[in-house]
């Protein structure tokens, strides 16, 4: 049954945030995964998609945000959720609440019509451009945790596409889980690679940025770590321009969609 207004407020409140982020832990172990199907990396893969407008790409190679275009246009449902519980439950400062989830594929429709509303693609292409431009990144792919939140039953027919902020989604627990243990459920996009050039001058500001708290600043210089995202908040934030983003293979919106599409039917 789905959750109204009132119960998933009662579910995304600070002692909710606590008590998971002292869960994430334990997702790097084989019995957590087996025990809970939010973590197991069929109930849990999901990919961030860059909006860094800058992009280095070959070609005609296509941008991130198409990416979640075309999972727009190829959903058989769309259904805007009218806030973020995330930003919601920790009265986020920096975004705005009302930038809600958009959830897709035939299961969305069992959300509560007290907390969102089916819309059409046009009005769905608006929201996400709406999110990018308030500096939102969108994490779109399968995410047990949204069945959990909104009451949704059919746990097969839902694409989630969240627009996160670094400060409060709960996406940032991830970080304690060690990159190779989470490489199946946080997953970059095939070909994406961020470099980090001479102009850099240690300053740390893209350090403040990172979701998953794991850039460091090293000898005067940014490091890139093994189990970054790619989400591209680091390049947005440097004032010398020293971080850039470079897609090397045109195919990983194909890699993407057969990846997220294997595990939510959502068109």
């Amino acid at each position: 049954m789905s959750r109204s207004r009132k119960q998933i407020e009662m579910l995304s409140r600070p002692w909710s945030f606590w008590l998971f982020e002292r869960m994430a832990p334990l997702a790097r172990f084989k019995l957590t995964k087996a025990l809970i199907p939010g973590f197991r990396d069929e109930g849990l893969n999901i990919s961030v998609l860059p909006i860094n407008e800058g992009i280095e790409a070959p070609g005609d190679t296509p941008l991130p945000i198409q990416l979640l275009e075309g999972f727009i246009t190829d959903a058989s449902h769309r259904v805007l959720v009218d806030h973020c519980p995330c930003r919601n439950a920790l009265d986020c400062r920096r975004y705005p609440h009302e930038i809600g989830c958009l959830m897709m594929g035939e299961a969305a429709l069992e959300i509560s019509p007290s907390v969102g509303r089916e819309i059409s693609v046009e009005e769905a292409l608006e929201h996400a451009h709406k999110a990018v431009d308030a500096g939102l990144v969108p994490m779109v792919g399968k995410a047990r945790v949204d069945n959990i939140v909104f009451g949704i039953r059919d746990k097969k027919r839902l694409l989630s596409c969240c627009f996160c902020c670094e400060c409060c989604c709960i996406s940032r627990f991830a970080r304690h889980v060690p990159a190779d243990k989470r490489a199946n459920n946080v997953v970059r996009l095939a070909g994406l690679r961020l470099e980090v050039s001479d102009e850099c001058d240690g300053c740390g500001a893209c350090v403040k940025r990172c979701f998953l708290q794991e850039l460091k600043v090293v000898d005067g210089r940014a490091v890139i770590p093994v189990g970054c995202a790619g989400c591209g908040r680091c390049a947005t934030v440097c004032k010398k321009g020293a971080i850039s983003l470079h897609l090397d293979d045109p195919a990983f919106v194909q890699e993407a969609r057969e990846r997220i599409g294997a595990l939510a039917k959502y068109q």
